[in-house]
């Protein structure tokens, strides 16, 4: 199951990605609504869990947004506002389950699980592509054309991050966040670095780049 946290406390955030990866599962993490309804938009979640009160944009008005283009995706809101009305008015912006914080973690997974459960559980993706380029989660393998690329587990993971998200620009702040598991700028060219060495080992001596800058803005992998 791929899981959405749009969740604007950071430590909060991070510990309910590692739980979630415990149990099986694989997580993104948004920290403000703005990002949050970007990533939401893509619509390659199983299950969405949206904080109510969120910088930038709060979390009945990315759901709203997301209802209103036709996005069915679940969303289970987090909240410290447990008066009934607050939860009615959770609920017709779109939430499909209200829980009020504090909460148990064993208590969220079970709703998340039943959540995914409602709207027929998909397959989770093990192979990603993107033109002649595969990987494969399982066996922990890449290849280009049939030809298998080694990676360091950064490398891997850095990979499999932007494969996840193909077409789409991926900050910098995404991957400190989701391949680092930093919630900081830790101000050194450790992304560069890494990008640079994976653009090397899938691109050199294939004729078609993959992975692009996106100035200003940040990664994509593409295959045009």
């Amino acid at each position: 199951m791929k899981i959405l946290i749009i969740e604007d406390d950071r430590e909060a955030s991070t510990f309910l990605k590692k739980a979630f990866a415990e149990a099986g599962h694989t997580a993104d993490t948004a920290l403000d609504g703005e990002t949050g309804f970007a990533l939401a938009d893509t619509g390659t979640y199983d299950v969405y869990i949206v904080d109510r009160m969120l910088p930038l944009r709060d979390g009945l008005s990315v759901i709203r947004e997301l209802r209103s283009k036709g996005n069915k995706t679940p969303a289970l809101i987090l909240s410290a506002l447990g008066e009934v009305d607050d939860r009615v008015t959770g609920l017709r912006a779109g939430g499909d389950d209200y829980l009020i914080k504090p909460y148990a973690f064993s208590e969220l997974l079970a709703r998340v699980e039943v959540l995914n459960r409602r709207t027929g559980a998909k397959d989770i993706d093990t192979v990603y592509k993107v033109g002649d380029l595969e990987l494969d989660r399982l066996s922990h393998t890449v290849t280009r054309g049939g030809e298998e690329i080694t990676l360091q587990p950064r490398e891997f993971r850095l990979l499999e991050y932007l494969m996840r998200h193909a077409g789409q620009v991926v900050t910098r702040t995404m991957l400190l966040e989701n391949v680092w598991d930093y919630h900081f700028d830790p101000q050194t060219n450790v992304i560069d670095v890494h990008i640079s060495r994976l653009r090397s080992k899938i691109e050199k001596g294939f004729d078609k780049p993959l992975l692009h800058t996106v100035r200003g803005a940040g990664y994509m992998i593409r295959a045009d």
